[in-house]
């Protein structure tokens, strides 16, 4: 069975920083690709970051670039996303997913974390 589970959301005053983690259970790092999205009340799901499993190749969104980055352990089968220089605008319920290769469409991840909520707030 698959699992994907969120950790490290909270809240954070402007400019600060957060790292969340995803831990993964069920699958392989170097066969699956992990991305972030984020949910925002009122606004569509998107896409943030993902790192391919089988290259580690990493795509960022614009809205992230240069602010967040991702990372991989995976013996641990951890995938890390760290944000810097938050904004309220960053403010959203952030999910790991799973896919076969990197991706900005939903449908094709295969699975998906319960999400962990980011607010950005002084």
């Amino acid at each position: 069975q698959v699992q994907l589970v969120e950790s490290g959301g909270g809240l954070v005053q402007p400019g600060g920083s957060l790292r969340l983690s995803c831990a993964a259970s069920g699958i392989r790092l170097d066969n699956y690709a992990i991305g972030w999205f984020r949910q925002a009340p009122g606004k569509e799901r998107e896409g943030v970051l993902c790192i391919n499993g089988i290259n580690d190749n990493r795509f960022y969104s614009d809205s992230v670039r240069g602010r967040f980055t991702i990372s991989k352990d995976n013996a641990k089968r951890m995938v890390y996303l760290q944000m810097s220089s938050l904004k309220p605008e960053d403010t959203a319920v952030y999910y790991c997913a799973a896919v076969i290769r990197c991706s900005w469409r939903e449908d094709d991840y295969d699975y998906w974390g319960q999400g962990t909520q980011v607010t950005v707030s002084s």
